[in-house]
């Protein structure tokens, strides 16, 4: 858990998957790896986290991202995603799925989506839903998903949608991060003191992609421009005081990049 000014986050785990860190990273090799060690289990797989934060701001019950969701899926390359047990979490962590005043979805691939809805019902059934409008018209009529045309439509109604920067709330802004896909977004956090947070999405899914501006990830709708937006990002947050987590990150856990020679540092936060 970590406080920025009003806003409490806690991290919500969902489901965790172990990978063949090449099958993600393509371009990377075992030299590449050699410095990042830390990021990898000891057989040498990378464990991705699926899940979401809450942050309680204001008055307000908002969750980014919901996961999985209960059933699994594969991947487009083929990897495994198993079912999550993310309502399961979020009651042992407090937060009962109807108290939620908003559900905020950083992009619509299916590992962030997974329980937005089951049955045709929305899962938090208070809530209202909101993405950024160019990930709903790709999504669901451009590429139309199969996951995203199953959970999203019977619920369209409870969503809005933004097109640019936004403040959702005091001091709650959403920030178009595109190239993973074309509407993925940044939420930032901010207090009256200065201090901020930032929750990626899967702007980068390994803090790896902080340190070295040359991974890209296989998932990335738009390589180039994904590269652009995570080099600009890394520029924004290296020596800064910037707490940074991301839906995929080792425990979900919050942490910084640190400025240094030879590379960049990630430090987690105490």
């Amino acid at each position: 858990m970590i406080r920025i000014g009003q806003h409490t986050v806690v991290p919500v785990l969902d489901a965790v998957v172990r990978r063949d860190p090449f099958q993600l990273f393509r371009t990377s090799t075992e030299a590449s790896w050699e410095p990042h060690r830390d990021f990898l289990a000891a057989d040498g797989r990378l464990e991705l986290f699926l899940g979401g934060y809450v942050v309680q701001t204001g008055g307000r019950l908002v969750l980014i991202d919901t996961g999985v969701g209960p059933d699994g899926w594969n991947s487009p390359t083929g990897a495994k995603m198993p079912g999550g047990f993310l309502p399961y979490n979020l009651r042992v962590a407090g937060f009962e799925p109807e108290a939620f005043t908003d559900v905020i979805c950083t992009h619509l691939h299916s590992d962030h989506i997974g329980w937005v809805s089951r049955d045709g019902e929305a899962v938090f059934a208070n809530a209202t839903y909101r993405c950024h409008r160019a990930d709903w018209a790709y999504f669901l009529e451009e590429s139309r998903d199969d996951v995203a045309l199953k959970l999203l439509p019977p619920i369209a109604s409870r969503f809005e949608m933004w097109d640019a920067e936004t403040t959702l709330f005091p001091g709650f802004n959403v920030v178009p991060a595109p190239g993973h896909t074309p509407g993925s977004t940044i939420v930032v956090l901010s207090g009256d003191a200065g201090d901020r947070a930032m929750l990626l999405g899967d702007v980068v899914h390994c803090p790896v992609q902080l340190l070295d501006d040359e991974w890209g990830a296989v998932a990335d709708v738009d390589p180039a421009l994904a590269a652009a937006t995570r080099v600009r990002l890394n520029r924004e947050v290296e020596g800064s005081n910037t707490l940074v987590g991301a839906a995929h990150f080792p425990g979900l856990q919050f942490g910084r990049v640190i400025s240094g020679e030879p590379r960049r540092r990630w430090a987690l936060a105490r």
